[in-house]
């Protein structure tokens, strides 16, 4: 429902979908009315239907303005990158925080996503989302960033092991952020989008190994296997 709204008229409406989205995400949304919501803020129903048409419909908005604001934040987060993969390392690393600090908003998501009501508008945002990452992933592989694969396919993957991570260890079992950010980038940069292309040696030069020292090298047990080392190690703090 779209109005022209005064100053004190949007900071109402504001009111409104802060007190509702704390509600839905502690009671649920069909347990929690129209009557709880503006007594919760102290209005009539009245001014609840000025701005709302109906429940339902204060529902869709702080869907929309959630994926907007996802969205906003990944934005903010690239910009600057200086490659294809440091902005899919960003953006990765950034839904991640996002999902941290909305735990009320990403219980939402989670709960529409299962309605016949509000599925719609949470496909509708994760195909935006899957042909935002799949073309900075077609951008990596161009570059030779990446190997050459089906980049709506890799977008899908990084987004449902991304998505599961928040909902599990970010929502659920409430991980350190940057732990679980750390495991979402060095997947979807490792065993999603796979290891960068090796740099091809200088005409001339010798493509043997290195004689190999009998010494371990430093970080490598005495025993000559290689060291484990966490999944992690190496990913900067990009997307």
């Amino acid at each position: 429902m779209d109005r022209r709204l005064t100053t004190r008229g949007a900071q109402r409406r504001r009111q409104l979908i802060a007190f509702a989205t704390r509600r839905f995400a502690e009671r649920g949304y069909h347990p929690t009315s129209v009557a709880e919501i503006v007594a919760g803020v102290g209005v009539g129903k009245g001014v609840f239907y000025w701005y709302f048409a109906s429940k339902d419909a204060l529902f869709l908005e702080i869907l929309r303005e959630a994926q907007h604001d996802l969205r906003r934040r990944q934005s903010e987060a690239i910009e600057g990158a200086s490659t294809p993969v440091e902005r899919i390392e960003r953006g990765v690393r950034a839904s991640m925080e996002w999902s941290a600090a909305n735990r009320d908003l990403l219980t939402l998501i989670h709960f529409a996503a299962t309605e016949e009501a509000f599925a719609p508008a949470i496909r509708k945002g994760e195909e935006v989302a899957v042909a935002d990452a799949a073309r900075h992933i077609r951008d990596a592989m161009s570059e030779g960033e990446v190997p050459e694969a089906d980049a709506e396919l890799l977008a899908h993957a990084m987004l449902g092991v991304a998505g599961h991570l928040a909902r599990t260890y970010l929502h659920e079992r409430r991980r350190d952020t940057a732990v679980v950010a750390d495991a979402a980038v060095a997947f979807c940069l490792g065993g999603v989008l796979g290891p960068r292309p090796a740099a091809r040696p200088a005409a001339g030069s010798s493509t043997r190994p290195p004689a190999r020292s009998s010494a371990p090298a430093m970080g490598e047990p005495a025993t000559g296997e290689p060291a484990v080392t966490a999944p992690a190690a190496g990913v900067s703090r990009a997307l």
